[in-house]
């Protein structure tokens, strides 16, 4: 495609950085999903956006639907494509916007796995040995206390916390989206012992290493499979079934779902609507096994 193509999705990158809020891993993908259609559009010698039409952008889905791509990167890169051309229609730039109305492949729903209370119980009940698992301890107590996401964590501050009273700020949620989250006694005692031998450093991060740097997102996720193998954790176990569990066991306790909407920073309700389906099967497997005409014999299984 020409300069001016590229030069529009420049624009369009600083839009998001600047404007938006968006996280650096949110504008990565956004420039590899324009890429892809940059590179099928030159393909067929459509050389500026105003030439791209709604059959286009519906063949450039079929077609990544054929290379083998699944339907939940195809959607992602669908809302990313339809993100652009709203940007290019208020610049004026283009007269339409092609992916208006294209419908990506539909995406059979998994539940997210959770953890029972015992396990979480099982792995949070560990005394650390070293100043490292001592903020480690901080930062799982931090995950299932506050159900907070992965990149929420890594980018908390020192002046994000306030635990006297019994909560923290989430200044980089998703979008760009603040909000408060309460912090339990459990967490709040972690992080105090982390606080307490948290290498001095000029970094404001309140999780960094032992140089005293932030710490990003995959070494947090190496400590967990650390943390998991050390302890003896059978399953695999990822920061974000930390949050799946904190939405799953507070929605089975208070059966609110608009507050643990709320406290998951999730923009839509239908987003927090997955974990009632999980409690629908906790209840399923506890009728299973507690009702006397429920069960079934080994003949039947």
């Amino acid at each position: 495609m020409s300069n001016e193509a590229q030069k529009a999705v420049n624009l369009f990158l600083d839009y998001m950085r600047g404007e938006k809020w968006a996280s650096s891993h949110t504008v990565a993908n956004y420039s590899r999903d324009l890429a892809r259609l940059q590179k099928f559009c030159a393909e067929r010698d459509l050389k500026c956006w105003r030439l791209i039409r709604n059959t286009d952008v519906r063949q450039f889905v079929a077609f990544r639907h054929k290379s083998g791509i699944g339907a939940n990167s195809i959607r992602r890169e669908l809302a990313a494509i339809r993100s652009f051309f709203r940007f290019l229609l208020k610049k004026q730039l283009v007269d339409q916007n092609p992916a208006q109305g294209v419908q990506a492949p539909k995406v059979s729903k998994k539940l997210p796995k959770t953890l029972d209370v015992d396990q979480v119980a099982g792995m949070l009940n560990v005394k650390p040995d070293s100043v490292l698992e001592i903020r480690d301890l901080a930062m799982f107590e931090l995950f299932y206390s506050s159900g907070l996401r992965l990149s929420e964590l890594v980018m908390l501050e020192n002046v994000d916390l306030s635990l006297s009273e019994g909560f923290l700020r989430v200044r980089y949620g998703k979008g760009g989206k603040q909000r408060q989250v309460p912090v339990g006694s459990k967490a709040i005692k972690a992080i105090q012992q982390w606080l307490a031998c948290r290498p001095e450093c000029e970094s404001p991060a309140l999780f960094v290493s032992a140089r005293g740097v932030r710490l990003g997102q995959r070494s947090v996720q190496l400590r967990l499979e650390k943390w998991c193998r050390k302890n003896g954790l059978a399953e695999h176990i990822h920061p974000h079934m930390l949050r799946h569990s904190f939405a799953s066991h507070l929605l089975e306790s208070s059966q609110d779902i608009r507050a643990v909407q709320e406290l998951l920073g999730h923009a839509d309700v239908s987003t927090t609507q997955i974990y009632t389906h999980l409690d629908f099967q906790h209840l399923a497997n506890v009728y299973d096994k507690a009702h006397p005409r429920a069960k079934r014999s080994k003949a039947e299984q």
